[in-house]
């Protein structure tokens, strides 16, 4: 069964990103349908596959991560505007297997990558 998940890693801190607000949406063309929100747990997972079963199905997709509420929750300082204030990451995902979008997150970096 094809699902979409994520985790988020505070690379700054050392610790996983919790509370981190994601918003999901699937492109088609220029428009942007919500598919949703999650926030992630203690350890910086997300309860439930955002996407699976039925509602999963093959397309360009965007995670936005608010991880600037998240560093200003902690106490960090941040420019105004944050150099990263939400973290957009658009995936093109096929209609088949478990596809997991981690990011590794500091308040001026961050990197992705497809786990498993």
């Amino acid at each position: 069964m094809a699902r979409l998940t994520t985790h988020v890693l505070d690379t700054s801190h050392g610790c996983p990103g919790a509370g981190i607000a994601i918003d999901l949406y699937r492109l088609d063309g220029e428009r942007r349908q919500s598919l949703g929100q999650a926030v992630t747990n203690a350890d910086g997972r997300c309860d439930a596959p955002l996407l699976e079963g039925e509602a999963f199905r093959a397309g360009v997709y965007e995670l936005h991560f608010h991880a600037g509420d998240y560093y200003r929750r902690r106490g960090v300082r941040l420019a105004e505007p944050a150099f990263l204030d939400v973290v957009v990451l658009r995936v093109g995902l096929g209609g088949e297997g478990h596809y997991h979008v981690p990011l590794l997150v500091s308040p001026y970096g961050y990197s992705t990558y497809r786990g498993s």
